[in-house]
């Protein structure tokens, strides 16, 4: 006996997984969570008996409701599965996927278009963090294909624009959790190197590759094998945790690590390679890209004499990541340069398909 439940399977930026009406999944958390591990296919490095990808980035879930407070259209919870273990955790959030909770709030009728474009306000949950995304709805329909590229997918989309309102303190406890635009930190083993810590998003922790011993240019496949560094890596990860207010993080997907170089192309600001916490980035996280380009206008913070930004109130940060780049556009307060006032970019979408997805009736009978 297995349990049907509605989804839509569906891209999201540079990631992809399962959307599902909150009202279709258990009421109550951890038996949603065992529901959500069997749907992935977790704990299984394959994630063969599930819908997972067998990588971080394909191992998403959505979860869309609507907003019960004034001004909030949407509400989006974001689930990260980790393939190999049976831990589901809503704490972070993943700006990727929330490009997809428009488009599945229109497909599923939650919400109407409003003319050749929709903009709906969502609240991510996960951190209370608001964002108005913009779709295109031409002749009611959302709309799939057109001439947008974003690295990290092929071929081109509709352009989907995401505002972020407030992102300052994700999940720390402000932008910079430490106090410092910049601590030196003392790590067993390591000795001493000097990192930002910062969430405008995404928490992480940025520090130069040089003084870790790499170039910042490594494939993701040579971050991957490079057994030393991610020990070191994690190392310093449950070191700055604790800085950050954040506890244990020794079973928590965050704070992300990144390493940052000089730009390589022409008009880009930097260079990073992101470990989600343990796994290079095919890409980068939106989210974790505005923390990035955050970091590149605090005057002190490890990417200066790195970092390639333009002046003005407003600005683009082009932040290369190894199979591309991704662009945020910052505006910071005139009266206070350090201060962001609004980050905004651009991802795709796509709906790859819509059914059910089947859970073992073991796991979940179906009654709520």
């Amino acid at each position: 006996m297995q349990t049907p439940i509605p989804t839509l399977f569906m891209r999201g930026g540079t990631s992809r997984g399962p959307f599902f009406k909150a009202a279709d999944l258990p009421a109550d958390e951890a038996l949603r969570n065992r529901v959500l591990l069997a749907v992935m296919g977790s704990p299984d490095r394959r994630q063969i008996d599930g819908l997972g990808g067998a990588n971080p980035l394909t191992s998403k879930v959505g979860i869309v409701d609507l907003g019960s407070q004034p001004g909030i259209d949407l509400t989006f919870l974001f689930a990260q599965v980790t393939p190999d273990k049976d831990t589901v955790d809503t704490t972070p959030n993943c700006g990727n996927m929330l490009a997809a909770v428009v488009p599945f709030a229109l497909e599923t009728g939650m919400v109407q278009p409003q003319g050749e474009t929709s903009t709906f306000r969502v609240l991510t949950l996960n951190t209370g963090m608001a964002c108005d995304v913009t779709v295109q709805t031409p002749g009611g329909r959302v709309r799939y294909d057109g001439d947008a590229r974003i690295d990290g997918v092929p071929g081109t989309s509709a352009p989907i624009t995401i505002n972020f309102l407030d992102t300052a303190g994700s999940v720390c406890s402000g932008l910079l959790p430490t106090g410092q635009v910049r601590d030196t930190v003392s790590v067993d083993g390591i000795g001493q190197i000097d990192v930002t810590c910062i969430d405008n998003g995404m928490p992480l922790v940025m520090l130069r590759a040089a003084d870790v011993g790499r170039s910042g240019y490594e494939t993701v496949a040579e971050m991957n094998a490079d057994t030393e560094l991610k020990t070191r890596l994690e190392a310093l990860r449950l070191v700055c945790g604790q800085l950050m207010g954040l506890g244990d993080v020794s079973t928590k997907t965050y704070p992300k690590m990144t390493l940052i170089a000089p730009p390589r192309a022409p008009g880009a600001s930097l260079t990073t390679r992101s470990f989600i916490p343990h796994v290079c980035h095919d890409a980068i996280g939106v989210l974790a890209a505005v923390t990035v380009a955050t970091a590149c206008v605090l005057e002190g913070a490890v990417t200066a004499g790195i970092a390639s930004v333009a002046g003005g109130q407003r600005k683009v940060v082009s932040v290369e990541h190894p199979t591309g780049e991704f662009s945020v556009e910052l505006e910071t307060d005139a009266a206070n340069p350090q201060n962001v006032t609004r980050a905004a970019l651009l991802r795709t979408a796509r709906l790859i398909m819509r059914g059910e997805v089947m859970v073992p009736a073991a796991v979940w009978d179906g009654n709520k």
